[in-house]
């Protein structure tokens, strides 16, 4: 069921679905679509108005942003303008003043390249000066040069001719006096404690040439250091060539025997050995401390080696102490265990001695005791004696006398 409001009365009343559907029929007749039509086409028309009344309300508020944006774009292109035409002078003074400073530049390098043309020129003036005072020096170097080449192959012929007439042990001897001239040099200046003698002892059956020794200044017991020395020369017409490691065993031999610390050999063998031509040649690893000079190097070696002893003096100093201390307390505990002895057999007599006055005082009591015992036995008797001698009467040594 339906129910329906009348629109005059507002009374409701209810009908069912046959009568309601004949109603609605009715309502939508031809006059409710004509009136429907009617309603549309008025709101067509209503809203074909309210477009072109919007359109013409945006049309004109178009035009009055048009206006307002081309009155803002005007007064901006303008400061454009005055900025550009603003940057356009800037720029021109900026390239004006690029150009000036362009153009002082170039002034000044221009200056700059004259001055170091000048300068160049006057390096030139210079290195073609030097060039001809090198020049003229030179040459008289290489004619010096030539004299003194010209001197030492003269003077390398006399020295071999010299060397043609000595024997070698004369060569050997030359050497030696040599080095012990070369010494004596220098010994008032820096070596007035040192000593270098010839090795005249032969009591180990072999010896060497020079011995170097040097005590300290302040204490004469402390050795600062001493060296062996053998000089080996060789006449260049020896049949025999010898080698420098050939005497190095003898030289260590020496060394040892003779107490020395180091061992040199000052050789003229090998002359053409570039080994031992440069200089001071260290044969420690064959033998110890052991070096090979040749006599342009004979001083050097001695202040070289005498350089290092002086830095380690302070610890020869500290070990002759510690050696002297060690002696004095060895002979203290050698003076020290000779007094023990002494004193345990003194008492080892005395304590035999003792026993024996002891065992004879013991002996002694024990005769005294015997003595003591007699002397008590003795006495009883004695008293014995007495106490019978008290007791004795005449009436007793005449009981049963007849004749008393």
């Amino acid at each position: 069921m339906n129910q329906i409001i009348c629109p005059k009365c507002n009374t409701p009343f209810n009908v069912d679905e046959a009568g309601y559907a004949d109603i609605v029929k009715q309502v939508r007749g031809p006059e409710f679509e004509k009136e429907i039509q009617e309603r549309l086409a008025q709101a067509q028309r209503e809203k074909e108005d309210a477009i072109k009344l919007s359109e013409a309300s945006l049309k004109m508020t178009f035009q009055d942003e048009m206006s307002k944006n081309m009155a803002l774009k005007e007064s901006e292109l303008s400061q454009l303008k005055a900025k550009l035409e603003q940057a356009e002078i800037e720029k021109q003074l900026s390239v004006n003043q690029a150009i000036q400073s362009i153009k002082e530049e170039k002034s000044k390098i221009e200056t700059e390249k004259s001055k170091l043309e000048n300068e160049l020129k006057l390096k030139d003036a210079e290195k073609q000066s030097q060039e001809m005072l090198i020049r003229q020096r030179y040459e008289a170097e290489l004619k010096n040069k030539e004299e003194v080449i010209k001197y030492k192959d003269e003077e390398i012929a006399r020295v071999k001719d010299m060397k043609s007439k000595l024997s070698t042990k004369m060569i050997g001897e030359t050497l030696e006096q040599h080095c012990e001239i070369e010494f004596n040099k220098i010994r008032s200046t820096g070596f007035k404690n040192a000593m270098f003698e010839k090795d005249n002892d032969i009591k180990t059956g072999t010896k060497g040439d020079y011995i170097y020794r040097e005590k300290d200044e302040l204490d004469n017991e402390i050795e600062i250091i001493s060296i062996m020395f053998e000089m080996k020369n060789e006449n260049d017409e020896t049949a025999t060539k010898k080698r420098n490691e050939d005497f190095l065993a003898k030289l260590d031999k020496d060394r040892t025997a003779k107490g020395c610390e180091y061992a040199v050999l000052v050789s003229m063998l090998e002359a053409d050995n570039e080994l031992y031509n440069t200089g001071i040649v260290d044969m420690s690893h064959l033998y110890p401390k052991m070096y090979v000079v040749r006599p342009q190097f004979f001083i050097p070696i001695i202040s070289l080696l005498r350089n290092a002893a002086l830095n380690s003096m302070n610890y020869k100093k500290e070990l002759s102490l510690i050696k002297n201390q060690n002696i004095d307390i060895t002979n203290f505990e050698s003076k020290m265990n000779q007094f023990k002895e002494g004193f345990a057999r003194n008492y080892d007599l005395a304590s035999r001695k003792f026993k024996d006055a002891i065992d004879g005082i013991d002996k002694t009591i024990k005769e005294l005791e015997k003595t003591k015992a007699a002397l008590v036995s003795s006495e009883n008797n004695l008293r014995l004696a007495n106490e019978k001698t008290e007791d004795l009467t005449i009436k007793k040594l005449t009981h049963n006398n007849p004749t008393m």
